[in-house]
């Protein structure tokens, strides 16, 4: 396991950490074709490496009948919201926009769901199959102000890519 790092990490350093996380992630989901179990692993691998990951997991889409409210998938940290409509909160903008929402302070972002009375930044990165239907959204709190930055974004979304080219067979369609 690697030793987590904290938000004083900054640039290089923290890029070189993101690849080594990503090898480690690879390296768990070689072969892996359930979605449930590459979620949990993700949600793991990212939570114990980087310190200021206070609550990191997933809000799936399940549908046809819930195209437009996200469920609590696997995750690390206290308690979820069970259910985040698309037009509420950081999630709801990141599934509704199908874009990252790096949030630098939840108490400025109109709407902002109170999952966690601690949580004091937030990103929160949509999860697109190649044809860009949402799969879900990979989501990470923090306790802390200004916690994520452009190098944690452009990681995670790196991720939240290679997740939905893999996984997209789980992606809900739309019926009608």
């Amino acid at each position: 396991m690697l030793e987590p790092i904290t938000t004083a990490v900054l640039g290089t350093a923290r890029t070189d950490h993101y690849r080594q996380v990503m090898t480690r992630i690879e390296s768990l989901l070689e072969g892996e074709d359930d979605w449930v179990a590459a979620m949990a692993t993700v949600s793991c691998e990212l939570h114990h490496a980087f310190d200021y990951f206070d609550w990191t997991g997933f809000y799936r889409v399940r549908g046809p009948d819930l195209l437009d409210v996200l469920v609590l998938g696997p995750y690390q940290g206290g308690h979820g919201c069970l259910r985040i409509p698309f037009d509420k909160g950081v999630c709801g903008a990141a599934a509704r926009t199908r874009e990252t929402q790096l949030v630098p302070d939840v108490e400025a972002f109109p709407g902002h769901i109170a999952c966690s009375s601690t949580t004091r930044s937030e990103i929160v990165v949509p999860v697109l199959t190649p044809d860009g239907r949402l799969l879900a959204v990979l989501d990470v709190d923090s306790n802390s102000e200004a916690a994520f930055d452009e190098t944690d974004q452009a990681a995670l979304e790196t991720l939240a890519t290679i997740l939905g080219a893999r996984f997209a067979q789980f992606a809900p369609h739309a019926t009608g």
